[in-house]
């Protein structure tokens, strides 16, 4: 099976409930990847989440080009979200890359709403998926839930497997 059809198989039997604080759903294949999602609620459209964690062990290892790489495939691919993506920062001493929405959402209110993607090679080759508000009033910026459709959520899965580069 894949993780997509292995997280779909985890997240059915908690349909119409919500989990304060959130639940970890994981899963993981033979080749030693795996997906953990923070869950908030499961309705029968969709998830809404906290945060959304890859974890691939052949990357552990892997160059800044090689997350250079799965940085720029991941945001050509992954373009069904609210905003687009695009790498924001490179951080060659600690092996990170930071991916944003492209531009961000200015909402009325003087809020701006954006994802954040951080992909590094520290430990095992991660990938986590966040969404925040950044209010320009008060200058605090706080984490939000992810909504996703179940189809979404799996073609998000699907197309993280995919970019991910095969050698470090």
């Amino acid at each position: 099976m894949s993780l997509s059809l292995d997280l779909s198989a985890a997240l059915t039997p908690l349909s119409g409930q919500a989990f304060v604080p959130p639940k970890t759903v994981a899963v993981s294949d033979t080749s030693g990847t795996s997906l953990a999602i923070d869950v908030i609620a499961v309705e029968s459209l969709g998830v809404s989440c906290e945060e959304l964690r890859l974890e691939i062990a052949s990357l552990g290892a892997a160059t800044l080009d090689t997350l250079k790489k799965w940085a720029n495939d991941l945001c050509r691919r992954v373009t069904y979200l609210l905003e687009n993506l695009g790498p924001l920062e490179i951080d060659a001493q600690g092996n990170q890359i930071l991916i944003r929405s492209t531009p961000p959402d200015k909402s009325a209110g003087g809020t701006t709403k954006y994802y954040e993607v951080m992909l590094s090679s520290l430990g095992a080759g991660r990938f986590s998926l966040r969404r925040f508000r950044y209010d320009t009033t008060s200058g605090q910026r706080v984490a939000v839930p992810l909504q996703l459709t179940h189809e979404q959520l799996a073609k998000l899965v699907n197309d993280l497997v995919a970019t991910v580069p095969s050698s470090p």
